[in-house]
């Protein structure tokens, strides 16, 4: 329950920055807090934002922010085994598939745990991310011209803050550099939105490269553990 509402409060108030970014993209009120609601995953929210604030088709900027949530995706194919949730419940609680509601509930032990730390992280989350951003958005008019307050790095700078904890193993920590080294790479000669979708192309590549050079009996090994977690 403590880490639930720490998880849930400390991200939650990051809303704030995505509603002050939106406001000084050009984004509406209402449609600022409609990506809130209705998208609800941070990650994607600020690279939808930043793609139009840096001039990119919208069509462009919706396809890198689709692809960059797509992850939660593969969250919940784990989440519904654990949470065992049925009907209206399982459709609910799709919506709150995020990086903090997993991370939380996947660190739990027992189907107790698991829904309880689920639930509190995202109606925590949930309802604080929406509050802030509407508190966000409004305060832009305030703040007056976001960009003398550098507030246009607030967006990379919160979503720094929810990747790095995630980079454990060199796996990951060398996607996440191919990812950056292709993003800004490719910045200077790619339409806004662009670099991002290509950017998406380094976990394929890093995986492939690594199953490639993993030797056979390490790969059983991997799979027989994963089945072990998978059991449990």
């Amino acid at each position: 329950m403590r880490d639930a509402l720490g998880v849930g409060i400390a991200v939650g108030l990051s809303g704030f920055a995505f509603g002050v970014t939106a406001a000084g993209a050009g984004i509406s009120l209402a449609q600022t807090c409609a990506l809130s609601l209705f998208v609800f995953t941070g990650a994607s929210q600020f690279a939808l934002v930043s793609a139009l604030a840096a001039g990119g088709a919208p069509l462009t900027a919706a396809a890198g922010a689709f692809f960059l949530g797509f992850r939660n995706a593969f969250y919940g194919l784990r989440l519904s085994r654990l949470l065992g949730l049925r009907g209206g419940a399982r459709i609910a609680a799709a919506h709150w598939v995020i990086d903090e509601t997993s991370a939380v509930a996947l660190a739990q032990r027992g189907q107790h745990a698991v829904r309880l730390g689920f639930t509190v992280t995202g109606a925590t989350l949930f309802a604080l991310w929406n509050l802030t951003t509407l508190l966000g958005a409004l305060g832009a008019e305030a703040l007056g011209d976001t960009d003398t307050w550098g507030l246009d790095a607030a967006g990379p700078a919160v979503f720094l803050a929810l990747l790095a904890p995630m980079l454990r193993t060199a796996v990951e920590r060398v996607t996440a550099g191919l990812a950056v080294v292709l993003g800004l790479g490719l910045l200077p000669v790619l339409p806004a939105g662009v670099p991002v979708l290509v950017a998406a192309l380094a976990a394929p590549l890093v995986l492939l490269v690594h199953s490639r050079g993993l030797p056979k009996h390490q790969g059983e090994r991997d799979e027989e553990r994963t089945a072990k977690e998978e059991s449990r």
